[in-house]
């Protein structure tokens, strides 16, 4: 009998001794469960535009901001945007990007931006076709995939694809088409 009440005795303070174990561990646990949650949580599209991951379009975010459109794009969509990359507005004339980001030149700036929106579809890379697209601008683009399997927006290349968000999706291109 005393050896059953050992083993007892034994296995009652192995199991407190992990709830102590669990019981101290378990507010990091839950911390770090909480931040994998908001990480794996999917945003808007501006919000997912200025998160991690996202340092080489910030020239199309403030130009967005500048351009007024934030809400827009934070609306329900579904939109697919065409982010060109801060190298692709880099390789605008010089002076280019300044002068469009004026309050006198707001107007002009949201046509080249809204140009680069197509709203009523957020349309992932495995539903891409040579085809026409129309923009929130008005104007439509032309979308061609190539016989390397590349796909271009006018005469820009799409280099980074399905960048998904919870009201649309975002594309990166290497050039800023223009209306």
């Amino acid at each position: 009998m005393k050896f059953f009440a050992r083993r007892w005795l034994l296995a009652g303070a192995c199991a407190l001794g992990l709830a102590a174990v669990f019981t101290s561990t378990l507010p990091s646990l839950r911390s770090t469960a909480l931040a994998q949650s908001k990480m794996e949580m999917k945003m808007d599209i501006i919000d997912t535009a200025v998160g991690p991951g996202m340092q080489e379009v910030t020239t199309v975010v403030t130009a967005i901001k500048a351009a007024g459109l934030v809400d827009t794009l934070k609306g329900k969509g579904p939109f697919t945007v065409f982010a060109p990359t801060n190298a692709a507005f880099n390789k605008l004339p010089a002076g280019t990007v300044d002068n469009l980001l004026k309050p006198e030149s707001k107007e002009k700036l949201k046509g080249i931006l809204l140009y680069h929106v197509h709203a009523g579809d957020a349309i992932k890379a495995a539903d891409v076709k040579t085809m026409k697209l129309s923009t929130a601008n008005g104007k439509d683009l032309t979308v061609k995939v190539a016989a390397d399997g590349g796909v271009w927006i006018n005469d820009a290349k799409v280099i980074k694809t399905d960048v998904i968000c919870t009201n649309g999706v975002i594309h990166w291109i290497d050039a800023v088409v223009m209306p």
